[in-house]
């Protein structure tokens, strides 16, 4: 299956360049023009909803992939469908949190309770845990996952840059330690979905040409959790190896929020504290504190990630991940109040 897949690799990819740009060339119609406020990290208004494009490719892989997989992929692909639809609708019109909240939760119910053997997941994460514990973590995971997601994505090429590296590390790391994964239709499901994010870049790098906006942010949290959720139910990667993936955004996201959660501020407002928008303005270039992440991701994150199979040696590892990131995150001032800002 190695010739189809990469051939699949390559038409999502196409699929996701082509969708984005026809986005930007009728956002207006659509009603996704980002205009810049007092919260935004841009300066002029800038086409939004390309993300429809990765759900275009990603969607593509799905469904190619479908009739020769034992996965639910069209459930799995409906509800990450869903989430992007009501994305897109809140680029459009902003939907109430508690809606989108009520909504995540119903969604990753369904990713956890009818997509994912959490018998298998259970035995794959290696903790001895009842298995509606694993459920109720599955659940909660995802909604944090996406929301983290969706946060993060406020500079040019950031949220692209950090999925197209998770899904494409997590094939590499699966490809290299299980070489027979290459017959698998989930595995270019994955790769697939990897090429699209990485597409959708070419336009969205800085000066980004159009944003991906919750409807591809959503969409991309979602899909991630389900490959994440997967792959360590099928003994692909281990529940260690997807953390370190994910360590800048998880690090980012989880310190700010818990210094806002501190000083007593409504957790879903926008804002500009996140570590990255912060070196952005600081070194006034979105290029520049995107590369920095992508340099952090690829240099020191995945080649611990490569080391973190092992489910007991998988936590030391992770630890050792973490702890330069967070100080990292500390350093820099993440969600300090800007006028505190260093």
């Amino acid at each position: 299956m190695l010739l189809p897949g990469l051939l699949l690799v390559v038409l999502s990819a196409l699929v996701s360049l082509a969708v984005t740009f026809v986005v930007m060339r009728n956002a207006e119609y659509l009603q996704v023009m980002a205009n810049p406020n007092a919260r935004s990290s841009h300066v002029r208004p800038t086409p939004s909803g390309g993300g429809l494009g990765i759900v275009a490719g990603g969607g593509l892989a799905a469904l190619s992939t479908s009739l020769s997989t034992p996965w639910p992929t069209l459930l799995v692909l409906a509800a990450g469908l869903v989430m992007a639809a009501i994305g897109f609708l809140d680029d459009r019109k902003p939907i109430p949190a508690t809606y989108r909240l009520a909504a995540q939760l119903g969604l990753a119910g369904i990713l956890a309770a009818l997509c994912v053997p959490i018998g298998q997941l259970t035995a794959g994460i290696g903790l001895p845990l009842p298995g509606f514990v694993v459920l109720m973590l599955c659940v909660f995971g995802t909604v944090y996952w996406v929301n983290i997601f969706n946060f993060m994505d406020g500079i040019d090429g950031i949220a692209a840059s950090e999925a197209a590296f998770m899904l494409g590390g997590a094939a590499l790391l699966a490809a290299v330690t299980h070489p027979v994964l290459v017959e698998q239709p989930v595995f270019w499901w994955l790769a697939a979905t990897a090429a699209a994010a990485a597409a959708f870049l070419v336009l969205n790098w800085a000066p980004a040409k159009i944003f991906m906006g919750d409807a591809g942010s959503t969409f991309l949290g979602f899909i991630i959790a389900f490959f994440a959720l997967a792959t360590v139910a099928l003994g692909w990667l281990s529940l260690w190896q997807w953390l370190i993936l994910g360590a800048l955004f998880v690090a980012d996201a989880t310190v700010t929020l818990l210094r806002r959660l501190r000083l007593g501020e409504k957790l879903f407002e926008a804002h500009r504290r996140h570590a990255y928008q912060r070196l952005s303005r600081r070194w006034r270039s979105h290029a520049r504190a995107t590369g920095l992440y992508i340099a952090i991701n690829l240099v020191w994150l995945l080649p611990l990630a490569a080391l973190a199979g092992d489910r007991l040696f998988g936590v030391l590892v992770a630890i050792v991940a973490y702890a330069p990131v967070v100080v990292f995150m500390l350093r820099t001032g993440a969600g300090r109040p800007e006028e505190t800002q260093p």
